[in-house]
């Protein structure tokens, strides 16, 4: 069977959903919740599930963080010598928390099948100038689904008359059979050490050979990365996550949900709009882009 598009109305949640799908794979993507990734089966082997009873509110499961990944520490910072505030959305540790574009609803531009392939081009254009981020731009979403792979490409372009600071990432949670034996790879040799409110404190040399072993750790953690790849392997599948921007970062988190983990890509860490730490500046009408893969191997 060759993929197909479907788009879906819940009325009884109010949620606008995108769903590609062929016998083997699917994608469930809702436009109004950030265009997030609320599902995903590859090859048969579901990685991304929902995470109910959990609310995407509290998990911003596989939304896209921009223009800032993690925190702002009380929502302010300094930009070009002037002080800004932005709203409180993480009240018990009175920060700012992952972006503005996680509960936007995005339009469907562009959608194209083949007999292997299936992508889809998804936009929101931010025209609003809020108090603590006066800047519009325009991001674009491109979804690629094959069987054993999902690419994500996020294009940014600002469409203001100054230039904004920005980080960005992405917030996947994926599913194992059995966390406890799950393994997660990658090439580091800094942590990130926070404060109680997760706001960044310093760094500290990284001396593991970068291989966690999950079992019963509960995980908040961030990296420098070295490499551009991290490898999640599960009892039934290895998964493979590559990025194509340098410099990037990873942050790992366990939910209270049983078998689940969030395996975030950034480009910048906790509180990066006053510490700088992977902070960029895009100028008007300038773009920026950065893509995602996730690659998987069944083990059976």
């Amino acid at each position: 069977m060759s993929f197909q598009i479907k788009q879906i109305q819940d009325s009884e949640s109010n949620l606008k959903v995108v769903k590609i799908f062929n016998d083997t794979s699917s994608a469930k993507i809702v436009l109004n919740q950030g265009a997030s990734l609320q599902e995903l089966t590859l090859n048969s082997i579901p990685l991304i599930q929902d995470l109910h009873p959990l609310k995407y509110q509290e998990t911003y499961a596989s939304s896209i963080l921009f223009p800032f990944a993690s925190r702002i520490e009380d929502g302010a910072y300094s930009f070009e010598n002037v002080q800004y505030q932005t709203e409180i959305n993480e009240l018990e540790r009175n920060n700012s928390l992952h972006g503005f574009v996680y509960d936007k609803e995005f339009q469907i531009i562009e959608q194209q099948l083949e007999s292997d392939t299936a992508s889809i081009v998804l936009e929101y254009n931010e025209t609003k100038l809020t108090k603590g981020f006066p800047f519009t731009y325009k991001i674009q979403l491109t979804y690629v689904l094959q069987n054993d792979s999902l690419a994500l490409k996020v294009n940014v372009l600002n469409t203001s008359n100054k230039s904004f600071p920005f980080t960005i990432g992405w917030h996947p949670y994926f599913t194992s059979s059995d966390l406890y034996k799950s393994i997660l790879k990658f090439d580091s040799d800094t942590k990130v050490l926070f404060d109680k409110g997760l706001i960044t404190l310093d760094t500290e040399m990284y001396t593991s050979n970068s291989e966690i072993k999950i079992e019963d750790e509960k995980l908040d953690d961030c990296y420098f990365l070295n490499s551009n790849t991290v490898e999640f392997k599960t009892p039934n599948y290895t998964l493979n996550l590559n990025s194509d921007s340098d410099n990037s970062f990873l942050q790992v988190y366990t939910p209270p949900k049983e078998n689940v983990i969030a395996i975030e890509p950034t480009t910048g860490i906790s509180n990066s709009f006053n510490n700088k730490i992977g902070l960029k500046t895009i100028v008007p009408n300038q773009e920026f882009s950065i893509a995602w893969q996730l690659q998987v191997t069944n083990h059976q």
